[in-house]
This record gives C-alpha cells, sequence and structure tokens, in this order.
C-alpha cells in the first residue's frame, strides 16, 4: 500500500508538471523572440529620419556607420534606382533576398526573413521620392533564444523539486498509514501466539487508530478472563481446605483397618491433588505484561480506584487511610489487571495480619528509571521479611500457595524491578515495589537508591506473618 500510494503521487504530479511546464516554457520562448525583434524594430526605425531627408550615398554611410548595428554590419539599407536605368543603392552586407525585399516593399509593412545564422528583420521606409526603401537588420539566433535555456532549466528544476516532495510526503504518509497496520498485525500474531501483554499504541489514521482502541480492549478483556479463570481455580481450591481438614480429623478418629486406612489415604491424595490446582493456578501464568509503546497503564488512576473499593471496608474497621502521589498521571508497563492483581494482594495482607483501627497508607512515587508503590501500615510488623518474600517460591511446603506476594513479586519483575520489605515510618510493615520505567536499567537505578529497613530490635507485639 506504501509504494502503490508513493507511485499514483509520482504519477498525478509528472502529469501537472507537464500540464503546466511544457506550456509555460513554450510561452516564454515567444516572449524571448518577441523581444528580439520588438527591440530590432525600434532601431531599424531609427534610420527613417535619414532616409526622409536624403539618400545620398555619403550622408547614408555616415548615418549606418554611427549606429551600433551597423559598426558590427548587421545593418544594410536597400533603395530602389531614382531613375530607369540607374543602379538601386545598397548601403552594408545583405543577406534576404531579393524576392524578399520586393515583398517588403509591395506590403508596405516589416516582415522577418530567415537567414544563416539567424533572421533578417525587413523595414520598410518611405523615401521624399515616392518609393520605398528598406532598412535591413540582423538579428543573431542567440538573441531570439536569449533566456530561453534558462528559463527551461529553472522550470525543469522546479519540476524535478515538486517531484521529489511529491514522492517523499506520499512515502511519509504511506509509512503513517502503514506501520500502525503492521504493529496491528504483529500484535495480533503475537496474542495467537499467546503472548497475552501485546498492545499496540492508539495512533494513526482515525481507522487505524479505532482499530487499535478495539484490539486492545479486546486483549485485555482475553487478559481479564484467563486472570478471572486463575482466580477462580485458585479461589475453589481454597475454599475446599476447609471440609478436606474435617474429613482428615474425621478419618484420623477411624481407628485402624484396611476402611480407614483407605479413607485416609484418599483425603491424603485429595489435599495433595488441591495443592497441584492451586500451585498450576499460579505458576502456568501466561505473559500478561503490557509490551510495546503506548501499552500499560496510568498507576495513579488504578490506585485512586482500588481505594476506592478499599476505602470503605477501611472505614467500617475505623481505619485512618493516607494516598499520595496520585494527582497527576504517572503512565508504567504494567497491564492494568495485573496492577489490580497486586494492589489488592497488598491492601489485603494489611486489613487481614492487622487489628481494626490500624492506619495505613499508599503512596505512589514517580522517578526518571522507576515507579514505586509504597504500602506502610501502623501493625505489628513483619517478623522475617525474607522468609515472606520467599514464600513465593513455596515449591512442596505444606499450607503455602504463593497468591500473595508472589503477584506483586512477578508483577514488579516482569518489569525488572523488585520488591522490598522493611519497617515503615507508621511503625508497621513497608512493602516497597520498585516497577521499571526501562527494564533493568531502571531497576538497578532504583535499588542503588535504596535499602531496605533493618527490623527493630525488642519491641511490644508479634510480628506478624504474611500471605506470601
Amino acid at each position: 500500500m506504501r509504494w502503490a500510494l508513493v507511485k499514483v503521487c509520482l504519477a498525478v504530479t509528472v502529469m501537472v508538471v507537464v500540464a503546466f511546464a511544457v506550456p509555460l516554457g513554450l510561452v516564454v520562448k515567444e516572449m524571448a523572440r518577441d523581444r528580439a525583434f520588438s527591440n530590432a524594430e525600434r532601431r531599424a526605425a531609427g534610420l527613417a529620419p535619414v532616409l526622409a531627408i536624403t539618400t545620398d550615398r555619403d550622408e547614408l554611410d555616415k548615418a549606418v556607420a554611427t549606429t551600433e548595428d551597423g559598426a558590427t554590419g548587421r545593418l544594410a539599407i536597400h533603395v530602389p534606382a531614382a531613375e530607369p536605368g540607374a543602379e538601386p543603392l545598397e548601403i552594408g552586407t545583405r543577406r534576404a533576398d531579393a524576392e524578399e525585399l520586393e515583398a517588403t516593399r509591395s506590403l508596405g509593412r516589416a516582415s522577418i526573413a530567415e537567414v544563416p545564422g539567424g533572421f533578417a528583420l525587413l523595414q520598410p521606409t518611405a523615401l521624399s521620392s515616392g518609393q520605398v526603401a528598406v532598412v535591413e537588420l540582423f538579428v543573431p539566433e542567440g538573441e531570439v533564444t536569449n533566456g530561453v535555456a534558462t528559463a527551461w532549466l529553472v522550470l525543469a528544476g522546479v519540476g524535478a523539486a515538486l517531484i521529489v516532495g511529491s514522492v517523499a510526503v506520499a512515502d511519509r504518509l504511506g509509512v503513517r498509514m502503514v506501520r500502525p497496520a503492521q504493529r496491528l498485525a504483529g500484535a495480533a500474531h503475537d496474542l495467537g501466539e499467546g503472548r497475552l501483554g501485546a498492545r499496540v499504541p492508539e495512533e494513526g489514521p482515525p481507522e487505524l487508530k479505532s482499530a487499535a482502541v478495539a484490539f486492545n480492549s479486546m486483549a485485555d478483556q482475553v487478559v481479564q478472563l484467563l486472570a478471572n479463570e486463575r482466580e477462580l481455580a485458585a479461589d475453589l481450591s481454597h475454599r475446599l481446605r476447609t471440609p478436606l481438614t474435617v474429613l482428615r480429623l474425621n478419618a484420623a478418629s477411624l481407628g485402624s483397618g484396611p476402611a480407614a486406612d483407605q479413607t485416609r489415604a484418599a483425603v491424603e491424595q485429595l489435599e495433595r491433588e488441591v495443592d497441584i490446582i492451586i500451585r498450576t493456578a499460579r505458576e502456568a501464568k501466561p505473559q500478561t505484561q503490557a509490551t510495546g509503546p503506548g501499552a500499560g497503564c496510568d498507576a495513579a488512576e488504578v490506585v485512586r480506584e482500588r481505594m476506592d473499593f478499599w476505602s470503605a471496608l477501611a472505614e467500617d474497621e475505623g481505619r485512618r487511610v493516607r494516598v499520595a502521589g496520585v494527582e497527576r498521571p504517572v503512565r508504567i508497563p504494567v497491564a492494568r489487571p495485573e496492577l489490580v492483581a497486586a494492589l489488592d494482594a497488598l491492601l489485603g495482607n494489611v486489613f487481614r495480619h492487622t487489628p481494626e483501627g490500624t492506619a495505613f497508607s499508599i503512596d505512589l512515587h514517580n522517578g526518571d528509571d522507576a515507579v514505586i508503590v509504597l504500602v506502610s501500615d501502623a501493625g505489628p510488623g513483619i517478623a522475617d521479611p525474607a522468609a515472606a518474600l520467599a514464600r513465593g517460591n513455596s515449591g512442596a511446603r505444606a499450607g503455602s500457595t504463593g497468591l500473595g506476594l508472589d503477584i506483586v513479586r512477578r508483577m514488579a519483575e516482569t518489569t525488572g524491578g523488585d520488591v522490598r520489605i522493611g519497617h515503615s515510618v507508621l511503625g508497621g510493615a513497608e512493602v516497597r515495589v520498585w516497577i521499571g520505567l526501562d527494564g533493568r536499567r531502571g531497576a538497578d537505578a532504583g535499588r542503588r537508591g535504596h535499602r531496605p529497613a533493618r527490623r527493630r530490635r525488642g519491641g511490644t507485639g508479634t510480628r506478624r506473618a504474611v500471605d506470601g
């Protein structure tokens, strides 16, 4: 499509240039010819007063010699014989034929005869005797075409510039139309290959921009559907733990015997299957990280939205909440569903593991290379931050499924960032999430400027655990 547009624009421009340049060049040529003969006719008419006074050879020789054309041998005067049998008078070099001279005398007006090297202007002039003399002025070919070659070169240059400019503009327009279509096709291919983070920038012509908006919306819905499916599988599996615990306790009270052993073995097998389902729902996570220019979400908008959701519960439990850094948009390369899941996991830990009435805050810091999401509370804190973060890799350890901080850790690591746990100024736990804006470089720059806070020694209260 790009080259087709260039070819069409090239053809149209060439036709326009030819349609205007060629007639204009012919007009310039005709104007130069008219200008040359008009000047020649004016100079030839300058001898009319002399011929009207005298036809003496000596006087006419002096008059011809005093003119510029006469001095260069380009002027001649042809005077007919005054009496029958006398010789006609000719001064200067004749270039025109005798027939052309007679035709000019009979017509009584100026004429142009083509001669070797140029043209001869024949100007009739009436004498006092009633006869007609002819003044012949030679006009070289170069004088007739003076400036025509330059005009043609200028027209050719302007035409070439117009053609090159139109091709360049058509190529840029073609690129503007083709690139969004190519990006849309590439993103569709990536989505078909299972890379669910594929997004396209919403730019270009209105039609392609609408297609990009529709594609991104479709991809977000696919990601959300898969996330809901995984969350549903994990949630249902968690819900099965309570009845499984009751079954295991009842099976333990059955005593001994083949039937009791089989029941206990079946319960243990069922517990293992539930654990497998939970880990599979967590680990078999397709790539949902937004990629490409224009992808991602506004972190400030997402934080405001989630705080509106959690503020109702905070008000019921008497918690004071502080939100900062969300006044202006903060763009991050993270898909909206991923950031929503991470914030819900962090805020859910605050509500789950701190007493009612405990204050908490969420801060958003926008840096050059990274964005920091800081969730702090005034609760008892976390006894072992390293262990809490390690629970995302729970492996085969019983009772840990990695559905809490693991979501946050995975989200941060896809941008080259990480998660740190320390102590907040409120006196409780502080979870600091680094989200890189420029891949690994942004995260490294952020980590050089931050060290996790040390755990305070002593103090009252029990350090809380986290659903890692």
